[in-house]
C-alpha cells in the first residue's frame, strides 16, 4: 500500500488529538479566577471546569469537589458536558476504525481498497470528534469574554480563560489535520486503483481482411 508514511502520521496525530480531548474533557481549568484591580496580594485562586471547581488558597494544598446536582448546572455546562463526551468516544472508534485499516492489521480483510476506505472513514471521525470539540470550547470562550467586559458583572465573579480551553483549540487543530491526512491518504489510494484498473471501453470488432480478399478471389474465378 503507498503512502504508507502518511497514513502512519494521520493516526498519531488522531491519537494525539484524542488524548487532548480527553485532558480537556477531565481538566478543571476552563474558568479561572480573574484578578482585577490593584491589589497584587492574591490569596486563593478558582478553577471552573466540567466537572467539578477547585480552590487553591495561599500555602494550602489544592481542594477540589464535585458538582453536587446534575440538573442544577447552568444549560452551557451541560451541553458542553454532552458534546465533549461524544467527542472522546468519537475519537475512540476512529483511532478503532483506522486501526483496522492499517497495512498489518488482517482483521478485517487483506484487500487495499478495503483498507483505504476504512482509513477515510477514520479520518472523517476525526475531524468530526474536532467540530464537537470546537463548540464547546468556543462557546465558553464567548461567554467567558462577554462577562469580563460586562460591566454588570461584579469583578468577584469575572473569570478568564483557562488552560483547558487552548488545549481544547491545540486538540482540534491536530485532529482536522490528522484527519485531513486519512481523508487524503483514501483518495489518493482511490485515484491509484482508477489508473492500475481502466474503466472497460467499447471493442470494435476486428476482421481478417486477408480471409475476405481470399474468399472473394474463390468466388469470381470462372471455368470455362
Amino acid at each position: 500500500m503507498a503512502f504508507y508514511p502518511l497514513q502512519i502520521s494521520g493516526l498519531v496525530l488522531g491519537f494525539l488529538g484524542m488524548v487532548g480531548t480527553l485532558a480537556t474533557t477531565l481538566l478543571p481549568q476552563w474558568r479561572v479566577s480573574a484578578f482585577i484591580g490593584s491589589n497584587i496580594i492574591v490569596f486563593e485562586r478558582l478553577w471552573e471546569g466540567l466537572w467539578m471547581n477547585c480552590i487553591r488558597q495561599a500555602q494550602v494544598r489544592l481542594q477540589c469537589k464535585f458538582y453536587n446536582s446534575l440538573l442544577a448546572l447552568p444549560p452551557a455546562l451541560e451541553a458542553a458536558r454532552a458534546l465533549m463526551c461524544v467527542a472522546v468516544a468519537l475519537s475512540l472508534i476512529a483511532l478503532l476504525i483506522g486501526i483496522c485499516g492499517m497495512k498489518q492489521i488482517q482483521c478485517t480483510s487483506s484487500d487495499e481498497r478495503v483498507k483505504a476506505y476504512l482509513l477515510g472513514t477514520s479520518g472523517v471521525l476525526f475531524i468530526l470528534t474536532g467540530i464537537f470539540v470546537l463548540i464547546p470550547v468556543c462557546w465558553t470562550a464567548n461567554i467567558i469574554i462577554r462577562d469580563f467586559y460586562n460591566p454588570a458583572v461584579h469583578i468577584g465573579q469575572k473569570r478568564e480563560l483557562g488552560a483547558a480551553l487552548f488545549l481544547g483549540w491545540a486538540s482540534t487543530a491536530v485532529l482536522f489535520i490528522g484527519g485531513g491526512l486519512l481523508c487524503g491518504f483514501c483518495c489518493c489510494n482511490r485515484k491509484k486503483q482508477e489508473h492500475r484498473y481502466p474503466a472497460p471501453g467499447y471493442c470494435v470488432p476486428h476482421t481478417d481482411e486477408r480471409r475476405n480478399v481470399t474468399v472473394l478471389g474463390k468466388t469470381s474465378t470462372t471455368y470455362v
